[in-house]
C-alpha cells in the first residue's frame, strides 16, 4: 500500500472522457442491472430463512435499495474529507451478512439483528482509520477463505428458494435448470450489454414461464403504494446482545477486506491512488451503510465485485456514471410497487438466479486464494484448516447446539468462524513465528 504523503491526498488518476447525459444515464442503468439481482438476493434470503411475510420482504428489499443507492453516491462523490473513497465503486448489501443476521434472529429476535448492526456500523466506522493500515494482517489466503466461504454458505439457502416446500424435482426443478442454462448461454455467447445484463434477462424470462405455469402470485403488488418511505425500526426498539454485536464486528471486518480488496482492484484499473486516507474513508461508507441500516431495516453494504469487474470491462471510470446509478437505485428503494414485484418473483426463478450469483462469490473468493504464494510456507494448511471449520456448521448444522448461545452466534456461522481461524493462524504462523526465511505471503 502507499505510504501517506504530506498533501491532504495525492491526485487522482487520468479522468474518464467526459460522456454526454445521455450515456452517462445508459451507463449507470448499466451498472444497476449488473448488481440489482445481487443487491435484492440479501433480503429475499434473510426473509425466506426467518419466514417473513411477504409484504415485509418487499420493505426489505425497498429499504435496500435505498440504502445501497445512498452508500453508492457517497462512494463516488464523497463527503469532503470525511466519507467515500470518491472512486468509481458501487455499494450493495453484502452476502457475508446474511447468515450471522439469521443466528441472532433466531435466537434473540429481529430486533436483535439490528441493534447488532448499528453497534457493529459504529464499530466500524471508529476502526476503518487503523484496519486501512493494518492491511497486511489480510493477505489473500484470509480475503479469499472468507470469500469462498460466502459463497459456499448460501448455497442451501438458494436450493430451498428453488424447491421451497414442494418435494424435490417436477417443474420446480426444470424452471431452475432453465434459468441457470439462459445464464450460462448469454454470458458465455453474449456480447456487450446482452451478456452484462444476462442475470436480468434470465429472471424476466424466468418469470414468464412460471407464470405460464401457474407458479407466480403478484396478488399484492397492485395493493402497494407506487410512493413511500422504509419504516424506521420496523422490528421495534433495536437490542444489543454482546454475542450479536460481537458476530456483527466481525462481519464488518469481513466487509472490510472484501471492499479493500475490490478498491485496490478499481485503483489498478483507473489509476487513482489507493492512500491509506481513500481506502479509510471507502471503508467508513461501509460502517455507515451498518449504520444507515440498522435504523431504516436494512443490510451492510460492501463494494460489489460485479461492478468493479464491470469497470474494468468497458474502461468507464466516471464517477459521474455511478452518481447516476445511485440516484437510480434511490428512486427504486422509494416505490414499495418495485419491493413487492421482487418479493412476488417465483421461488425456483430467484433461487436459480441467487445460485449463479452465490457461486460466483465462491469463484471470486477462489481467485483471490489463487493469488498467494504457497510454496516454503503454511499458507495451504491456514486456508485448509480455516475452510474445513468453516463448512462444519453447514455440513452439520446441529453440531453446536449444545453450546452457550453467545458461543453458537459467533462459532455457528461459517463466513465467522472461517475468519477466525483463517486471521489467527496467520497471524501466528505468517507473523508472530515464521518458520525462517520466506516470501512475505501477504505481499
Amino acid at each position: 500500500m502507499s505510504t501517506e504523503t504530506t498533501r491532504a491526498e495525492s491526485p487522482p488518476g487520468p479522468a474518464s472522457p467526459r460522456l454526454s447525459p445521455w450515456r452517462t444515464f445508459l451507463f449507470g442503468l448499466q451498472h444497476v442491472l449488473v448488481m440489482y439481482t445481487g443487491c435484492v438476493a440479501v433480503p429475499l434470503v434473510f426473509g425466506e430463512a426467518l419466514d417473513l411475510r411477504q409484504s415485509t420482504i418487499a420493505t426489505l428489499v425497498n429499504a435496500d435499495l435505498l440504502v445501497a443507492g445512498i452508500v453508492t453516491v457517497i462512494q463516488a462523490a464523497g463527503i469532503g474529507k470525511l466519507l467515500g473513497a470518491r472512486m468509481p465503486v458501487v455499494a450493495g448489501a453484502s452476502f457475508t451478512a446474511v447468515t450471522p443476521m439469521i443466528l441472532i434472529g433466531e435466537e434473540y429476535g429481529l430486533s436483535a439483528v439490528y441493534g447488532a448492526m448499528i453497534a457493529a456500523g459504529i464499530f466500524g466506522v471508529l476502526v476503518a482509520v487503523p484496519f486501512a493500515k493494518l492491511i497486511r494482517f489480510f493477505p489473500p489466503i484470509v480475503r479469499g477463505a472468507a470469500v469462498t466461504m460466502i459463497g459456499l454458505s448460501l448455497i442451501g439457502k438458494a436450493v430451498s428458494m428453488i424447491f421451497g416446500d414442494a418435494p424435490a424435482g417436477g417443474a420446480p426443478l426444470a424452471l431452475a435448470a432453465g434459468v441457470v442454462l439462459t445464464i450460462v448461454a448469454l454470458m458465455r455467447y453474449g456480447r456487450g450489454m446482452l451478456a452484462q445484463s444476462a442475470v436480468l434477462i434470465a429472471l424476466v424470462l424466468g418469470t414468464i414461464a412460471a407464470a405460464l405455469l401457474s407458479m407466480t402470485d403478484f396478488s399484492a403488488v397492485g395493493s402497494a403504494d407506487w410512493l413511500g418511505l422504509p419504516s424506521v425500526f420496523l422490528f421495534g426498539t433495536p437490542t444489543f446482545p454482546i454475542p450479536g454485536i460481537v458476530s456483527m464486528c466481525l462481519v464488518m471486518l469481513v466487509i472490510y477486506t472484501e471492499s479493500t480488496a475490490y478498491l485496490l482492484s478499481v485503483s489498478e484499473t483507473t489509476g487513482t491512488p489507493a492512500e491509506s486516507k481513500r481506502l479509510s474513508r471507502g471503508l467508513a461508507a461501509d460502517g455507515v451503510s451498518s449504520i444507515l441500516a440498522g435504523f431504516l431495516t436494512s443490510f451492510p453494504d460492501t463494494v460489489f465485485a460485479q461492478n468493479v469487474s464491470l469497470v474494468r470491462m468497458t474502461g468507464v471510470t466516471s464517477r459521474r456514471v455511478v452518481v447516476v446509478a445511485g440516484g437510480i437505485l434511490i428512486a427504486l428503494g422509494l416505490v414499495p410497487k418495485m419491493g413487492e414485484v421482487v418479493a412476488s418473483l417465483p421461488g425456483p426463478v430467484i433461487g436459480a438466479v441467487s445460485l449463479v450469483m452465490f457461486a460466483t462469490v465462491a469463484g471470486v473468493g477462489i481467485s483471490t486464494i489463487a493469488k498467494a504464494d504457497f510454496s516454503g510456507n503454511d499458507n495451504l494448511l491456514i486456508v485448509s484448516l480455516a475452510m474445513g471449520v468453516g463448512m462444519i456448521p453447514i455440513v452439520a448444522p446441529d453440531v453446536y447446539d449444545g453450546l452457550p448461545s453467545a458461543v453458537k452466534i459467533i462459532l455457528g456461522g461459517a463466513i465467522t468462524s472461517t475468519v477466525i481461524v483463517a486471521f489467527v493462524l496467520n497471524l501466528v504462523f505468517n507473523h508472530l513465528l515464521p518458520r525462517g526465511p520466506r516470501k512475505d505471503a501477504a505481499a
